[in-house]
Order: structure tokens, then sequence, then C-alpha cells
């Protein structure tokens, strides 16, 4: 070979090694980027964990309907006859989750919080009657207050076997029906009363409510947190009839694991006036925390994707795509590609879960994952969906400047 050739071949392995320590480097700082973002959500996480249970347990001693956040989930006070749903969720979760199951991070400066509910024992979904005839205020009204969408529903006294008796009472309930703006206003004025007891005023602000949410914002060592502290029903080893799952013939999760899931229940959520949203929080917990048991890249790409989100398409701290909305996504592209080889290629499952983010954002459509019926873009702001969509199809035609 002629000494020009010779020369013209080390050049181009020159280049070709150059090229890939290049990639390497881009792509260790990438890893690097979403890293620094889970330590720092973790660390926000464990500052407002630690001032929210302060306050509810405070809120608790002085209505206890209301419970420490630090009693959600299996370790709610109802549980303590169940040993073995407790056991198996801590096995499910043993060394894999470290956030309090109350707890759901939105964005890096958004989190929502659900408040147990003590007192309301034995539910059985039944057959309600169709219409109610009143306001808030318990006034009478000629037409009927609006039926309940597909996540809502409502929530009657009746509904519970043994319910306490301060569920009794006219400050929460109007004929029969347990009302959720009811029951966040009492629990507002106890959080109010309890941020000046606590001596936390210095930390913890109210901030104007939207609708039936009460928010505050927390300073923490990190930045300022948006926390929407929402009550909630717990509802164990019972799944809403509404909730048609797992699909019949996917194999994603496997059986025993669906069954497994569906074991811990569901919750109803008082975000609105008069209906209770259904949440399924500790199922989509469950399906996260084991979602890479047979070494697969399924929560890498979701935290990639979370990032470029968080960074580039949709930033800011009220975001028209949330993480919640990523993992809806992620659980239907998991039950659509259920193989391990399908979770190999790291840089194509990506491009993979971002062509399908795209679709969905274009078309203003994701179904909610358990109640498939519901939309859970039908009340977004189409023109920020729109643009969020633009973004991502510039990413889409020129993925390497992002990702490595």
């Amino acid at each position: 070979m002629c000494r020009t050739c010779l020369l013209l071949s080390s050049l181009h392995s020159l280049v070709k090694v150059w090229l890939f320590w290049e990639t390497c480097y881009e792509g260790d700082k990438q890893t690097i980027q979403v890293d620094l973002r889970h330590r720092q959500v973790s660390k926000s996480v464990e500052d407002v964990q630690k001032i929210i249970k302060n306050l509810t347990a405070e809120v608790s001693s002085k209505d206890a309907r209301f419970q420490s956040i630090a009693n959600s989930g299996v370790h709610n006070a109802s549980l303590k006859d169940q040993p073995a749903l407790v056991s198996k969720w801590s096995a499910l979760l043993r060394g894999r989750c470290a956030y309090n199951p109350a707890i759901q991070v939105l964005t890096p400066t958004l989190f929502l919080i659900s408040v147990p509910l003590q007192g309301l024992m034995g539910y059985k979904e039944r057959r309600t009657r169709q219409w109610r005839y009143y306001t808030l205020s318990g006034s009478r009204l000629l037409s009927p207050v609006r039926e309940p969408e597909k996540l809502h529903q409502w929530l009657e006294l009746e509904s519970f076997v043994n319910p306490s008796q301060e569920w009794h009472d006219a400050r929460m309930i109007i004929e029969g029906d347990i009302v959720p703006a009811k029951v966040v206003n009492v629990f507002k004025e106890h959080l109010e009363a309890s941020i000046k007891t606590c001596g936390l005023t210095s930390k913890v602000s109210m901030l104007e409510s939207v609708g039936s949410v009460v928010r505050v914002a927390v300073e923490t060592s990190e930045a300022q947190i948006e926390v929407e502290l929402v009550p909630t029903v717990e509802l164990m080893n019972y799944w809403p009839k509404r909730a048609r799952w797992p699909r019949l013939f996917r194999r994603w999760p496997s059986t025993e694991r669906a069954r497994c899931i569906k074991s811990f229940g569901f919750n109803l959520m008082a975000t609105s006036n008069y209906h209770w949203l259904l949440s399924f929080s500790r199922a989509e917990q469950v399906l996260l925390s084991n979602i890479d048991e047979d070494g697969g890249c399924r929560r890498k790409c979701y935290r990639v994707v979370r990032q470029l989100k968080e960074d580039v398409w949709c930033p800011g701290s009220k975001p028209v795509i949330t993480a919640y909305h990523l993992q809806t996504l992620l659980f239907w592209t998991c039950e659509k590609y259920p193989c391990t080889r399908d979770w190999k290629d790291f840089r194509g499952c990506v491009l993979r879960l971002v062509q399908k983010l795209h679709k969905c954002v274009s078309q203003h459509y994701l179904r909610h994952y358990f109640v498939r019926s519901h939309n859970l873009l039908k009340y977004s702001n189409t023109n920020e969906l729109d643009d969020v969509a633009k973004k991502i199809n510039n990413f889409l035609h020129n993925p390497g400047t992002y990702v490595h």
C-alpha cells in the first residue's frame, strides 16, 4: 500500500476514535444531567415530606378524620388487620422506591400530595341515585348538578359498611353524599391553623386556591416547591369496575403481577367540587418500580425523555405535559412492546417513546392507562400542546443534537 493510502487510513481511524470518545463524553454529560436532576428532586422531596408530615400530624390532632401522610398507603391505620397486604407491598418496593407513596412529583417544583382520610371502612361499589339538586351551600337547584366524567364518581356515606360517627357531619355531608369541596374546606381551615401552631410561617405559605385544591408554597434547600394537598379516601383490596385492566391477550405485566397490583386497590381524591377523582397511584408505583427486572432500559428511557421535556420541550412550573403523562405513555409502550429484546437498544427505545409522545401531543389524545376511555389531555390548552408538538418534531428531525 502506498504511503498516501496508509496516511489516509490512519487519519480515518483517528477520526473514528475521536468521534467515538466525543459521543461517549456527550452521553456521559446527558447521564450526569439526568442523575443530577434525580438527586435534586430527591432532596426536595425529602424536605417537603418532613414539613408536610409535621403539618398533617398537627391537623390530625385537631380532626382525626385527616391522617398524617406518614400513614398513607399500606401504612394506613385501617390496614393493621391485613399484615399480608403490608408485607406484600414492602417486598415489592424493597430497595426500589424512596418516595412516600402519598407524594407524586409532577415537575421538579410541583408536587401533588394525598392526605389520607380515616374512619371510612368497608367500601362497596353500589348503584347511586342519578340526579343531585343541591348547591355546595345546601340550597336546592331547579336543574341537576352535572354528572361525573369517566374518571370521577359520586361518593355516598352509605357506600361504607362502617363509617365512623364523625363523618355524620353537615359540614361535609349533603343529602348523604360526602362532598369533596366541603371536605377540602374543613381541611384548609385546620391546615391554616396548623402552619401557625407548628411555627412554620417562614417555610410554608398558603397560595390562592384554584377550584377545590389546597395549594401551599414550601421553601426547601433546593427551591420553592408548590404543593397541592388533596384529601384522599384510600380503598385497599378493591378494584373499581370501570378500570377494566389488565386487557385481554396482553403480556405485560404478567398475570401474577397484575393480580398483585389490583390487590392494592385505588384512591378517591377530593379534586373537584362534587365528584371524587379515581387515582391508581399505588398500582402505578409498583408498575414503575419493577419495570426493568428483566434488565431492560425502560426507566432510563423515561428519565431521559422527562429531562428533555423539562429542559427543551415543555419547561416551566406549570407545563402542559407532566411527568404523569410520560409515565402513562411509558406504560402503554411497555404493554405494546412486552419482550426483553424490545428494550435493549437504548437510543432506539428513546426515539420510539418520543415518537409516541409526538403522536399523542399532536392528536391531543392520551388514554388513561387503567380507565382507557378517559383522555388525559381533554382539558389541556391546545395551543400549548401544538407548540410542544412542534418542538418534539424538531427533535425527531435531528435527535443527535440532544441524545448521544
